[in-house]
């Protein structure tokens, strides 16, 4: 009796096949790992292995970045995702799940294409607190591929037996819809402005397996790129493309966040260094410089110089609210801004992730190509130390060089609010300065415009707007009409701060001087 190889009722009963195709571009530098370390760097790049050049997005990545958005996004940040999630129904059962089903969703690798892509190195050094310089031996570089890159992405949804066809394409187009609008980062030091990805256009092809002349088009051409998308308005926008657009929105949005977005512009000069100078007759310290997305290359405050000098700036602050609570009161700053990974380990502590996503912006209008002399001086003798002479080249600006910032603070705890707008505070006014050479005069800003964003309010969205305009040669600033509730929210901090409680090897205590 021959053995029955074929049965029926255990296929998957395949009956539709959704091809979706995208243009993935990289917004600003991103590093994805290949997990070793070499001579040449700390920290290289994951490289197609057919040629050990071309930059590879796995399909494990790209899986893990929509799911985990896909939940955040229905479930909130930090919740556990459910088995009656979009986020399970489209990308399959949850780990402890033994019998989850599996997922209707394939996601090839995305292999860069020719010509779009090249290799920037970013250095990075931990920073002594309480100094406010480097520490010895923990300065690092990581390779990070130059934005502008382009990965070809394609998805395919499978529609099987009686599966809720339209359920899953409203989770897809919600996933997908975060690489549409930027949401969602890859790599390291994503939530340091490092990974930024956009997809500007889309292109989709539904194969009826039904249907004999769809069956054949999928048999004969299903693995063969789509071809452009003529309709302008289709194209960029993925529920149109999946035909989903009366359930747009369909996933709620559950996340909570507080979000900052001001515009500044640079009074005097600030000096983010890179890696070195141009070459061996430029100066010794240059301007960190980025390729951007449409191929120019420009200064950029990066996003660790600036989320840098907010931690500390952070713990200083509630350092003079609490100032019988140390270093607890500074532990309540790492909710925030994430672990200290080496306070941690000491601690035996659980590492925690930044709950603040600060991005890496461009430095506008500004003069670059001014060099400085300077040199060190023997303090003994008032005279110059032989061979210390030095030239840099920072970014001198003025009211028309401007830069933007934007903070993000995902799911605040109270009194997190209020620590961010005292930030803000600090920044507006030049009193926190950021980049290096603080103490010359570098790296002072001014505000001239925020908005401030927190979601939910009320069941709503709520808003805040800050100016500043000059009025017969003075400054004017024009604060919003709800300004208790901004001044509510700097109180809470205080009443955060009070509420922290200092651990002793004897006893636990609030804190209290005596």
């Amino acid at each position: 009796m021959a053995m029955q190889f074929w049965q029926g009722e255990e296929s998957r009963k395949i009956r539709k096949r959704i091809v979706v195709e995208g243009d993935l571009v990289l917004q600003t530098p991103t590093h994805f790992g290949n997990g070793d370390s070499v001579d040449e760097t700390d920290m290289p790049l994951l490289t197609d292995a057919l040629d050990n050049k071309t930059p590879i997005l796995t399909g494990a990545t790209l899986a893990g970045a929509l799911r985990s958005f896909l939940r955040e996004r229905e479930r909130g940040y930090g919740a556990a995702e459910e088995s009656a999630d979009a986020s399970v129904l489209l990308f399959g059962g949850m780990k402890q799940d033994d019998d989850g089903a599996q997922s209707p969703l394939l996601i090839d690798d995305a292999r860069a294409r020719e010509n779009t892509f090249g290799v920037e190195l970013r250095e990075g050094v931990r920073i002594n607190r309480a100094s406010r310089t480097a520490e010895h031996g923990m300065l690092y570089d990581a390779q990070t591929w130059q934005a502008g890159t382009i990965f070809p992405l394609r998805f395919e949804l499978l529609i099987c037996g009686a599966s809720d066809e339209a359920a899953l394409k409203r989770a897809l187009a919600t996933a997908l819809e975060g690489l549409q609008n930027g949401e969602i980062s890859f790599g390291m030091r994503k939530r340091r402005g490092l990974g930024a990805v956009k997809v500007s256009e889309w292109r989709a092809r539904e194969y009826d397996l039904s249907d004999v002349n769809d069956l054949l088009a999928w048999i004969e051409t299903g693995d063969k790129p789509l071809p452009p998308e003529k309709d302008d308005e289709k194209k960029k926008d993925i529920w149109k493309m999946l035909q989903s657009e009366q359930a747009k929105g369909g996933v709620a949005d559950q996340r909570a966040y507080f979000e900052i977005d001001a515009t500044f512009w640079l009074d005097g000069s600030l000096l983010i260094r890179s890696q070195g100078g141009k070459d061996d007759t430029g100066p010794d310290m240059a301007y960190l410089r980025a390729r951007q997305a449409g191929g120019k290359e420009l200064p950029v405050l990066s996003g660790t110089s600036l989320a840098g000098a907010l931690r500390a700036r952070a713990e200083k602050i509630v350092r003079t609210l609490a100032p019988g609570k140390g270093d607890a009161a500074a532990d309540w700053v790492d909710g925030l801004f994430g672990t200290d990974m080496e306070k941690a380990r000491a601690k035996r502590e659980k590492i925690k992730a930044s709950r603040l996503r600060v991005s890496e912006q461009v430095v506008k209008n500004a003069i670059m190509d001014l060099a400085q002399s300077r040199v060190s001086i023997d303090r003994f003798t008032g005279g110059a130390f032989e061979t210390a002479l030095f030239n840099e080249q920072p970014a001198f600006g003025d009211q028309a060089t401007t830069l933007q910032i934007k903070l993000v603070a995902q799911k605040p705890r109270k009194g997190e609010i209020g620590l961010l707008l005292l930030l803000l505070k600090d920044l507006w006014t030049g009193d926190l300065a950021l980049g290096g050479e603080s103490s010359v005069g570098r790296g002072r800003l001014r505000g001239k415009h925020a908005t401030l964003t927190q979601m939910p309010k009320d069941g709503g969205k709520g808003a805040w707007e800050i100016r500043e305009e000059i009025v017969e040669g003075k400054s004017v600033m024009h604060l919003p009409d709800d300004i208790k509730t901004l001044n509510d929210w700097v109180t809470d901090l205080q009443t955060a701060l009070n509420e922290v409680q200092v651990q002793t090897n004897e006893f636990v205590t609030t804190g209290v001087q005596a």
